[in-house]
């Protein structure tokens, strides 16, 4: 009798990088937490299915401290994926864990501190222009002023900036203006095909813009806690 092998179904191993943002942690935890409630009431559903690791360098010193730390972010809609800057002694396997050898990005910006609150609105706004076009999956931003994008955005891709949005081509991603400067941002475009618009914390999602804007020239700005879209 012939020997018959049979062998289960093959299980397969890539590897993939995927950008993630990361918190980078402060003490006192209050303080911290506070400020971040603060940016949070600005930008609400910010984190909303983001990657996100907690960067605990020199603030957590035991268990009880990491455990707090991922609890109260937990109860605000953080979700984390890893943790870094902390001990290995600290950590258990019932917490995200420990990640090593991250890189920051460029202009896909992965690194997101909560500073406080007088630092938070520089005097001089740092803007950004991007001369290229920001393909799906990317995130751009910048916190501390404008952001300019010579180019398209692409479905999936997102821009996050503490002022203006300015882009010269197709929005068809996620535009956040106005995540540190308010109501005095707005969102400029060559063409309006986006997924989602806010400036000031104020949203509208594709099914809510109306179609005589899509494919136009379009300005967004607030009026009276209402999200506004004019033609250009």
């Amino acid at each position: 009798m012939n020997a018959v092998s049979q062998t289960g179904p093959s299980i397969r191993f890539r590897g993939r990088s995927f950008m993630a943002m990361t918190l980078v942690a402060d003490v006192p935890l209050a303080a911290w937490l506070a400020d971040f409630d603060v940016w949070l009431q600005r930008s609400p559903g910010f984190f909303t299915g983001r990657t996100v690791v907690l960067d605990l360098a020199g603030t957590a010193q035991s268990k009880a401290e990491v455990e707090r730390w991922i609890s109260e972010l937990a109860t605000r809609g953080v979700r984390l994926v890893g943790l870094e800057g902390v001990r290995p002694s600290l950590v258990d396997a019932g917490m995200p864990p420990i990640l090593r050898g991250g890189r920051d990005a460029t202009l896909a910006a992965a690194e997101f501190a909560v500073a406080p609150a007088e630092a938070r609105k520089p005097v001089e706004p740092v803007n950004l222009l991007v001369d290229r076009r920001v393909r799906s999956g990317q995130s751009i931003v910048c916190l501390e002023g404008d952001v300019t994008i010579i180019g398209s955005v692409g479905a999936g891709a997102e821009i996050i900036a503490g002022g203006s949005i300015h882009v010269y081509g197709t929005l068809a991603g996620r535009a956040i203006a106005g995540a540190t400067f308010g109501a005095s941002a707005q969102i400029f475009c060559s063409k309006l095909e986006a997924e989602l618009l806010a400036v000031d914390g104020i949203y509208r999602t594709a099914e809510d813009i109306d179609d005589a804007f899509r494919g136009k020239a379009v300005r967004v700005s607030t009026d009276d806690e209402t999200l506004r879209l004019t033609a250009l």
